[in-house]
């Protein structure tokens, strides 16, 4: 899927393609896409392509096509402080131009199936916060990636304002999805060939609307195989850290605060920790109970 816009020279050339082709149609959009290269998400030896509107695999590492993306961040609607899914986020590409516009106080989270890309995705982000000229004029709403298969997000995982899909989603999964977003919250996923916002605007209740035709591949099914059993995806320890991220920069003005590595949580029990987040007393608990399930 791509080739919607002329090649670019480099990445601003893209970005002006896309925006000429009304692809990119808001600033907010505009300057997150500015800010973060494409072509430093491609292996050594592909860049050549890296401004062209197309989709690029190597491997687990695989990249949409610059066209989709546009779309994507303009479908989400994306605000300061909101809290955002990515469901195969790949290598971080997405996530990161997200943490833009969502700053400090915002949650990011990315759940990936393989641990390599998750690994690649890491390697990327670090590259950025350490070298990119652009970072220090956003407020950064930093993801964190988790490796899982997102159909097996534990049920008692919270819910998101913002959820977006980088895999095909069968009409048999379309409700599973839904489950996961907020009241008035916006989920945007490729169904049957098209690339969907859904809002939910109740309880039951959900309004949809076609994008775009894409092709993508199929979510991946959770493996029945004896011999790797599948491990539901604990999201509730990942948001915790980022709520005393958020506390830390609302009431520290401290950016850089060192935080627990993030991982899947095997067998803690997040939500007792979740309820308890309301004071920097209890955030500080939470720190604890996590270093003791770390050790």
């Amino acid at each position: 899927m791509g080739g919607a816009v002329s090649a670019g020279e480099d990445n601003d050339d893209l970005i002006d393609n896309l925006k000429e082709a009304q692809y990119i149609r808001t600033e907010k959009v505009e300057q997150a896409f500015r800010a973060i290269d494409r072509g430093e998400y491609y292996l050594e030896g592909y860049r050549d392509n890296a401004y062209k509107d197309l989709a690029w695999k190597h491997g687990n590492i695989h990249l949409s096509a610059p066209c989709i993306y546009s779309e994507v961040m303009e479908a989400l609607k994306l605000q300061p402080g909101l809290s955002f899914l990515n469901l195969g986020s790949g290598t971080g590409y997405l996530s990161t131009m997200v943490g833009l516009i969502l700053g400090p106080f915002g949650i990011n989270h990315g759940v990936e199936l393989h641990c390599d890309v998750v690994e690649y995705a890491k390697e990327k982000l670090e590259t950025f916060i350490k070298y990119s000229d652009s970072f220090d004029k956003f407020e950064f709403c930093e993801p964190n990636f988790v490796v899982g298969n997102c159909l097996e997000i534990a049920s008692d995982s919270p819910q998101y304002d913002r959820i977006y899909c980088g895999a095909g989603v069968q009409k048999d999964h379309e409700n599973y999805m839904k489950i996961l977003l907020k009241v008035g919250g916006i989920l945007v996923m490729p169904i049957e060939d098209q690339l969907t916002q859904i809002q939910r605007t109740g309880q039951n209740t959900w309004e949809s609307k076609n994008i775009l035709a894409v092709s993508f591949a199929p979510l991946m099914q959770p493996s029945n195989n004896d011999n790797h059993k599948s491990e539901t995806v604990k999201l509730l320890f990942v948001l915790a850290i980022s709520l005393v991220t958020c506390w830390v920069h609302r009431n520290m003005k401290v950016r850089d605060l060192p935080l627990p590595e993030v991982g899947c949580a095997e067998g803690t029990n997040g939500t007792s920790l979740w309820n308890l987040i309301n004071t920097p007393l209890e955030a500080e608990l939470v720190l604890s109970v996590w270093n003791q399930e770390g050790k």
